[in-house]
């Protein structure tokens, strides 16, 4: 079943894009508790509706440390204070899209391996030991937390032709 135009258009206006200031900025740490079960709940739907992997909560306009993500099928997942313990030295080069970008792709170049830690919505430890696509979601997600996105870890061309083609991409809703 997909999603209906309006559902993601109002989805997408919630999404800020390259180029809003706050993309750009440190996070700061999240407390457990009912602000960020309504947060995350809110990210959830917002990220189904752009038809999203994951969204960071600066990608919304919030400067705390809080991600949301999905691998497949599976349930929605959030993570509160997340942070990288270790990367493997493997990496490897992929297209990687972001939805404050419209959802362009440009090569991005992530470790293979990850262990992470952080918190759930309840404040327990949480940590996920990850390989291949579900490691490079969580390194994409937990860089915008730094203020970190996918054209500060491209080549300078690809950087150059993605700002070119943003220039040109109109995100759902918009004429």
């Amino acid at each position: 079943m997909g999603i209906d135009e309006k559902t993601k258009a109002a989805a997408w206006q919630q999404i800020r894009q390259y180029g809003d200031p706050v993309l750009m900025e440190e996070s700061r740490a999240v407390e457990p508790g009912e602000e960020a079960r309504l947060l995350s709940g809110r990210m959830i739907k917002i990220m189904y509706g752009a038809d999203g992997v994951g969204l960071a909560a600066p990608q919304i306009g919030i400067l705390q440390r809080l991600i949301v993500f999905r691998f497949g099928s599976e349930e929605p997942q959030v993570l509160l204070n997340p942070e990288i313990t270790w990367q493997s030295e493997d990496t490897a080069t992929e297209a990687e899209g972001c939805l404050s970008f419209a959802s362009l792709c440009v090569d991005v170049e992530r470790a293979l391996g990850i262990r992470v830690r952080g918190q759930d919505l309840e404040g327990n430890p949480a940590g996920f030991e990850l390989d291949g696509l579900q490691a490079r979601i969580l390194q994409h997600e937990i860089d915008h937390l730094s203020g970190v996105m996918i054209h500060n870890r491209t080549s300078r061309e690809q950087r150059k032709d993605l700002m070119g083609r943003l220039r040109q991409v109109k995100l759902p809703g918009e004429r």
